[in-house]
């Protein structure tokens, strides 16, 4: 992973991390990437609602996913992941 997509994918979590309707849509993404049968897909028209700075780091990641072939979790961002499912999707939950 290159410092560009990880500055881009640290920004999303730091984005999906907190309560505002951009949170809302980033967390969508991040977490369809995660597991898109679990925590649900994302809608591409979320992107109209993000800043652009938020919007072109999303194309960014999208376009690195496409490529790289991974899950976030094979890159070292599990933790970061399992804290966005337990604040967006705490129903999945199983402890």
């Amino acid at each position: 992973m290159n410092d560009e997509i990880k500055k881009d994918l640290e920004l999303l979590i730091d984005v999906a991390s907190n309560d505002t309707g951009q949170s809302r849509r980033v967390a969508n993404l991040l977490l369809s990437w995660w597991n898109a049968d679990e925590c649900g897909g994302f809608d591409p028209t979320d992107l109209w609602c993000l800043d652009s700075n938020i919007r072109d780091s999303a194309l960014r990641l999208i376009i690195y996913v496409a490529k790289v072939q991974r899950h976030p979790d094979k890159l070292g961002y599990a933790r970061q992941f399992e804290r966005l499912v337990r604040t967006w999707r705490p129903h999945l939950i199983t402890e």
